[in-house]
């Protein structure tokens, strides 16, 4: 729909011979129509919060070590075991440090390989990586209160 601005709008009303409380009702409800569109617009424009991820770890039994746990999010396709992600990741780090831009930077350790190695690699071995840095890994209990 064609933009008009309100002056040329208020004028069109008056050439009408539109008696002048109803015009002046129009416009009330026209800017308080623009008021709000403007209103919607600066909310669509705030930036959008950044967000952290972190793993939580079900320890029921307290089996896991007391001190902070940190970890990366993956994905694998569903059918493959768990296990395979690290197998996934070295070979994709290997055949990055076998790239030219490998020779010149290799990746030493699994951090760096995750952070680094770019998602072509990752791609031909079937793996996503969901976060590029490490996250915190929580433990808990696995129960809520119950009061």
């Amino acid at each position: 729909m064609p933009k008009i601005d309100t002056d040329q709008v208020a004028m069109i009303l008056n050439q009408n011979e539109l008696p002048p409380p109803v015009v002046e009702r129009i416009m009330r409800d026209i800017s308080r129509q623009v008021e709000e569109e403007q209103r919607a617009k600066e909310d669509e424009k705030a930036p959008k919060k950044k967000r952290q991820y972190v793993i939580m770890i079900s320890d029921p039994e307290s089996e896991l070590p007391k001190k902070d746990l940190v970890g990366w999010v993956v994905q694998i396709p569903e059918e493959d075991s768990p296990l395979s992600a690290q197998e996934r990741i070295q070979k994709a780090a290997y055949d990055f440090n076998a790239s030219p831009r490998g020779r010149k930077l290799p990746v030493l350790s699994m951090g760096e390989a995750i952070e680094s190695v770019s998602a072509k690699f990752f791609k031909e071995q079937e793996v996503a990586i969901k976060t590029k840095v490490p996250v915190l890994a929580l433990r808990t209990d696995n129960k809520l209160p119950t009061g």
